[in-house]
């Protein structure tokens, strides 16, 4: 058995940049799958377990964590993926704190305004991917990563909340050509692709709304 557990429902949702880290970086690991309804009900008995009441969670052997960014930057120090140096750590981070927000922004949309403010969140959209795309137009003419010349944590959140925006939106990155081809750099890694492509990715939806 994979050393390494993912505790989280049968959906993306926060644990999807977690499995797209794993799955580039060809790390095995074993989901722990967590049915929504036995989770809001108190019938599955590990909600007292997590730490805020909330997943995912993440085990590694006998240590337990929870919350995804603080599991992203745990997997990101251990295997080599949070920048080269104290600077550049520090740039990762707050690129991830950035893409956070982003994401939190599409979450409080899609489960309290998507039916009614979908063109609202749409047109406030391109000031937020201005933001990134402007980051990579900075790091090596946009041709590399979100920070520096190897891939980090930061690059699989920000991929997966491309994601989420692409499925809204299939135009949204249209006018954005440094983040359009980051993406297709991405996704066209070997292992990730693999993972994208897989059946067990493609029946994920994204949130329990998508189904």
């Amino acid at each position: 058995m994979p050393d390494y557990a993912l505790i989280y429902f049968p959906v993306r949702g926060r644990a999807e940049a977690i499995r797209l880290l794993l799955a580039d970086q060809g790390i095995d690991w074993e989901e722990d799958e967590v049915q929504i309804a036995d989770w809001v009900s108190g019938k599955d008995g590990r909600k007292k377990d997590a730490v805020f009441g909330q997943l995912p969670g993440f085990r590694d052997g006998d240590f337990v964590l929870y919350q995804s960014n603080s599991i992203l930057r745990y997997l990101g120090n251990k295997h080599g993926l949070d920048g080269s140096d104290a600077h550049e750590r520090a740039v990762v981070d707050m690129v991830n704190s950035g893409v956070e927000d982003l994401r939190q922004k599409y979450g409080r949309f899609l489960y309290f305004e998507y039916e009614t403010g979908k063109d609202k969140y749409l047109e406030t959209l391109p000031a937020q991917l201005d933001l990134f795309e402007r980051i990579l137009s900075k790091n090596a003419n946009g041709s590399a990563f979100i920070v520096g010349n190897k891939i980090s944590y930061a690059d699989y959140n920000l991929l997966d909340t491309l994601h989420c925006h692409i499925d809204l939106s299939p135009t949204c990155l249209s006018n954005y050509p440094l983040l359009s081809a980051y993406v297709e750099r991405l996704v066209s890694r070997p292992k990730l692709a693999k993972y994208l492509n897989s059946d067990v990715c493609k029946r994920r939806p994204i949130t329990p709304k998508h189904k």
